[in-house]
């Protein structure tokens, strides 16, 4: 090997050092994965609350199990806690845990939404919350008892779609908490949308939430959150066994992947780190040894391009705008739905905010684009003025996207 050739050697390894010591000291990104799980100290996760229900109660078990296959073999009383985005029992799992609670227990359920079977069983039905006017996605949650602080209200500011009670049995239902669009400080709940409900059941108790975020860290770590869950906490039993729930939780309770236990072994982890520098020193001088020349080939002319280009001006001087607006909004569309992957039969807030995050545009252009589109839509003649806008802002949403091809 020449002196060149060694040079080139060092050089590489000294960076591909350098990338490493970099990696391995620079601060570690913030996990906002939705676990829940009770042993994680990550923002979603609900290691302080499994702590704190522990300072309050002396017999708190996990239950790793499905309840469907724990019930069946041990003879249990008390509450049974789930908590976790989404939860779905089954129809025989549900049945089974229904049978439980009417026997004088408790069943705490927690989760963004409710399977049917269960929303029938209580005569609830649920809704979306509307995010049209709620572009931040912050929200403020209440409880309604007197005894518990009812005029404060609490804080999330993590983006999520939420749903409420629209419909519950006033018979047998009573409200605990409600959930509305964040209005700034110390402002009220304005829309009474309920979020948690209590409801008698057989001889036990059926707690329902829609924010099952009020047992995770993050909520619980900011300014008087604790408050809220300390609510929710006080309709629980505590002088009686609390089992929570692991097997319905998005976290892992360990880690089953071969890499992460691969790289968690130091000695495992360096050899696997040279080796990849040593594949890599070899595809970058042996290739290039060995690699022939390619030849390089002229494109085809596309003549579909100059076609459609005389169309146009053929379209433009003879002063048919409304046509060409309507040909360049189909084909912005097809554009949306081919290169961003976003449905566009319905235009709504949900789909601005979402085409905005992934074209690298702002709401605030993206909804001006939109108006304009709806505005000529409505007419049945345009003049060049408004075709020239809206040609001008098209080409400008797309050019902002560009950084996403370049990237891909």
């Amino acid at each position: 090997m020449n002196k060149k050739g060694k040079i080139y050697i060092i050089l590489v390894a000294f960076t591909l050092l350098a990338i490493v010591v970099l990696e391995m000291n620079k601060p570690k990104a913030i996990n906002w994965f939705p676990s829940y799980a009770t042993h994680h100290k990550i923002p979603f996760g609900s290691y302080v609350y499994n702590e704190q229900l522990k300072r309050i109660s002396k017999d708190v078990k996990t239950i790793d199990r499905p309840p469907f296959e724990y019930l069946k073999t041990n003879n249990i009383n008390g509450t049974y806690v789930f908590f976790n985005g989404g939860i779905a029992f089954g129809e025989d799992e549900l049945n089974s845990l229904l049978n439980w609670v009417s026997k004088g227990n408790t069943l705490v359920v927690s989760a963004v939404n409710f399977e049917e079977q269960l929303l029938d069983t209580l005569n609830l039905d649920t809704k979306t919350i509307n995010t049209i006017e709620n572009f931040n996605n912050e929200y403020q949650v209440n409880l309604v008892n007197p005894e518990l602080e009812n005029t404060k209200s609490y804080k999330y500011d993590r983006p999520y779609t939420f749903h409420y009670f629209n419909k519950i049995d006033t018979l047998k239902t009573s409200v605990i908490g409600l959930i509305d669009t964040y209005r700034g400080e110390n402002k009220p709940i304005e829309d009474s949308l309920i979020n948690s409900i209590k409801q008698p059941f057989g001889k036990g108790e059926i707690f329902l939430s829609t924010f099952p975020q009020a047992y995770s860290n993050y909520f619980m770590l900011q300014s008087k959150n604790q408050n809220y869950t300390a609510g929710l906490l006080s309709y629980i039993d505590t002088t009686k066994p609390i089992f929570i729930d692991t097997y319905y939780k998005s976290g892992k309770t360990f880690y089953t992947s071969p890499m992460y236990l691969f790289l968690n072994t130091p000695s495992l982890k360096w050899a696997y780190y040279i080796i990849l520098i040593g594949v890599l020193i070899y595809i970058i001088f042996e290739g290039k040894r060995k690699q022939r020349a390619i030849p390089i080939v002229k494109p085809l002319q596309n003549q579909t391009v100059d076609f459609t280009r005389t169309i146009a001006n053929m379209y433009y001087e003879n002063g048919k705008h409304k046509d060409i607006s309507e040909h360049k909004i189909h084909h912005f569309l097809e554009y949306i739905r081919n290169t961003l992957h976003l449905l566009t039969a319905e235009i709504n807030a949900d789909f601005i905010q979402n085409l905005s995050a992934r074209s690298n545009n702002t709401i605030e252009d993206t909804k001006t684009l939109f108006g304009l589109i709806q505005s000529i839509n409505q007419k049945t003649e345009i003049n060049s003025t408004e075709l020239e806008r809206l040609n001008t802002l098209i080409e400008q949403f797309k050019s902002n996207n560009q950084w996403k091809k370049k990237t891909t």
